[in-house]
């Protein structure tokens, strides 16, 4: 065991998955969390727990976590004072904020919040939730939910739920009427963890491998051999914010290009390429891009 250690909480549940997916392809090798709230990893200074993104940001606050990771309705929700770290922009399904909503039954006759007057709200994220209507001077009751908050959108006036995608309020025949929020994830820190020199340096590497495993999910290497007649042809087809790296090849009327581009670029522009004059055109994934 490390002299130092950096107590770290990685959420439960529905990011669980996508959080570790991320520690791979950010180099770190975490094994055991199918099966135990420790899981190890391959970094004897960090200690992993596992706790649900709902109360993490309670933990990290009183200092029972150093470091961890939530959502960012969670830490309005909470009201914590803690250091932001940054954002990471992931989350269960896509890389797209997840919103709370407000929704109704598709047979509902309310069409707008302001017709929930008197009305009873179920959803997981209450304190958000009375902060809304009280903005909006609408008065409602609002519930706790303990999950499956759908369900009870045919109990109650209406649910404020979350959603990514929106297939699961499509699926349950439902209606969004109002966003109260987007959220994304945060990597958060205890502000005494952070004025640690140890704790801090090593929250902050962690924090830059997984920004750039991120960054390497969107992005592709591209290489390339040009003609160095047809090279201000090529060069104009490439995002003018890139700068590509050009080398001489053996053969000295060509050069060899290498750039990093979106993937939606690269669909775009690699025909274009070619018909410039480009060969021998490779595309290849990358694990982590650094900026």
């Amino acid at each position: 065991m490390a002299d130092k250690i950096l107590k770290l909480g990685v959420p439960k549940g529905s990011l669980q998955n996508a959080t570790f997916d991320l520690f791979e392809k950010a180099g770190f090798h975490i094994t055991g969390y199918e099966r135990s709230y420790f899981p190890q990893i391959d970094d004897a200074e960090i200690q992993l727990i596992m706790l649900r993104a709902q109360e993490m940001s309670r933990y990290v606050e009183d200092g029972v976590l150093d470091a961890g990771f939530t959502g960012q309705d969670w830490i309005l929700e909470n009201k914590s004072s803690v250091t932001e770290v940054c954002q990471l922009l992931y989350s269960k399904a896509t890389s797209n904020p997840a919103r709370w909503v407000l929704a109704v039954p598709n047979e509902s006759s309310i069409k707008k919040p302001q017709d929930l007057e008197g009305g009873i709200i179920a959803t997981e994220l209450v304190g958000v939730t009375k902060d809304y209507f009280k903005k909006k001077k609408i008065n409602v009751k609002v519930e706790f939910s303990w999950g499956a908050t759908e369900v009870k959108a045919r109990l109650v006036s209406a649910i404020v739920e979350l959603t990514e995608t929106g297939s699961s309020i499509k699926a349950n025949n439902l209606r969004i009427i109002d966003t109260l929020m987007s959220s994304t994830t945060r990597f958060i820190a205890n502000k005494e963890a952070w004025k640690d020199k140890f704790k801090r340096e090593k929250i902050e590497n962690i924090s830059i491998l997984l920004n750039a495993a991120i960054d390497a999910k969107t992005t592709v290497g591209l290489k390339m051999n040009v003609e160095k007649k047809n090279l201000d042809a090529v060069l104009k087809i490439l995002p003018a914010e890139k700068s590509p790296t050009v080398s001489p090849l053996a053969d000295g009327s060509f050069v060899a290009i290498e750039v990093v581009v979106d993937v939606k670029t690269e669909r775009t522009i690699v025909p274009k390429l070619k018909r410039a004059g480009a060969s021998g055109i490779i595309t290849y994934p990358l694990n982590k891009v650094i900026h």
